[in-house]
């Protein structure tokens, strides 16, 4: 393994002791930044996706500008479903889009745990590519969505505010639910293995929709399957789950394999070490509409924050990913911040 020059991030992930908590944003690779928006307008948005060299371009955009210490690949959750002869599009004003919802036993049967050095190869290349951009300044960062929401897309064909066809499919056909979270899983740890063997340094898996699942459910339908990828990853890196809206699980998930948990805006930061028994690294968790503040506010709000994660265990970032709207010189305000901070 090479050495990682600005190693902060994976530090704090392990817990050691540091100067300053490392700093990254959700979605920092995209649509807030202006040479982003210029590919954009080139080219739609899975061939940035399937094209290594715009998506390694696009990684490290907003790390030449801001100089944060991570960069997270880009990339989507929706091409592990496509890898699955899923066939996700993205619609301009409507999203991921799948004309037939998986919504039958028999469709889940047919459904394919692919090889996915065949199928998601170019996404291997993409890290190859980017990583040598970066020349070992800083760690990267692969991804995938958690299996159950990559689930809630495939079988409610679209984005959703409650996921009502996903949640009735496991309500009133739980077994065809079950194997097709299972499927999701199986080539989702394939996926993240092969992103490890191809250079990330850690992994995050999201999980943006478990906060519309109950406690009961969400153990059920989301987080045991996504333990099992945690377990599957976790002697080979730094593995951090994002369960937005899941603060009431914080507890057994940091009672997991994990490294490090996401949380969001909505549980204050000592309630959310309370929760985990400072057993864990904690990431998060600005609300990103408050990147729309003064950038004076921002950096308080940053330096507040960090007051209260305490500088270790932590890694400072939002809550979630940040929006299209937010001025550039307030992203580099949040970043700054997190730079300029001294214990």
């Amino acid at each position: 393994m090479t050495t990682i020059k600005n190693d902060l991030f994976l530090r704090a992930l392990r817990g050691e002791t540091v100067s300053r908590p490392p700093v990254w944003m959700m979605r920092q690779a995209g649509r807030y930044l202006p040479e982003f928006m210029a590919i954009r307008e080139k080219y739609d948005f899975f061939t940035r996706c399937q094209t290594p060299e715009l998506a390694a371009e696009i990684t490290v955009q907003p790390i030449r500008r801001y100089g944060m210490d991570a960069a997270i690949l880009f990339s989507d959750i929706l091409v592990v479903p496509q890898a699955m002869n899923i066939p996700f599009e993205m619609k301009p004003g409507v999203g991921p889009f799948l004309q037939n919802p998986i919504r039958t036993a028999e469709q889940v049967e047919k459904t394919p745990v692919p090889d996915v050095h065949e199928t998601l190869g170019y996404v291997m290349d993409a890290i190859k590519l980017t990583k040598q951009m970066l020349e070992d300044e800083i760690p990267l960062i692969g991804f995938a969505g958690s299996p159950w929401t990559v689930f809630c897309y495939c079988v409610q064909g679209q984005g959703s505010k409650s996921f009502d066809r996903a949640k009735e499919f496991c309500f009133t056909q739980p077994e065809a639910a079950h194997m097709l979270l299972q499927k999701i899983t199986d080539t989702t740890i394939s996926y993240l293995k092969a992103k490890v063997e191809a250079g990330v340094n850690a992994v995050q898996i999201f999980d943006s929709w478990g906060g519309m699942l109950s406690p009961v459910d969400f153990r059920e339908f989301s987080w045991r399957y996504m333990e099992q990828i945690i377990n599957a990853l976790h002697d080979q890196v730094p593995v951090i789950a994002f369960a937005k809206g899941c603060w009431f699980a914080l507890e057994e998930m940091a009672n997991s394999n994990v490294s490090a948990l996401g949380v969001d805006w909505t549980i204050s930061p000592k309630l959310a070490r309370e929760f985990t028994g400072g057993k864990v690294t904690l990431q998060g968790n600005m609300d990103p509409s408050r990147l729309l503040s003064p950038p004076k506010t921002i950096k308080k709000m940053v330096r507040d924050m960090i007051g209260e994660f305490g500088k270790d265990k932590y890694v400072v970032n939002l809550g979630h990913g940040i929006l299209p709207n937010i001025p550039v010189d307030h992203a580099r305000a949040f970043i700054e911040a997190v730079k300029e901070y001294e214990a």
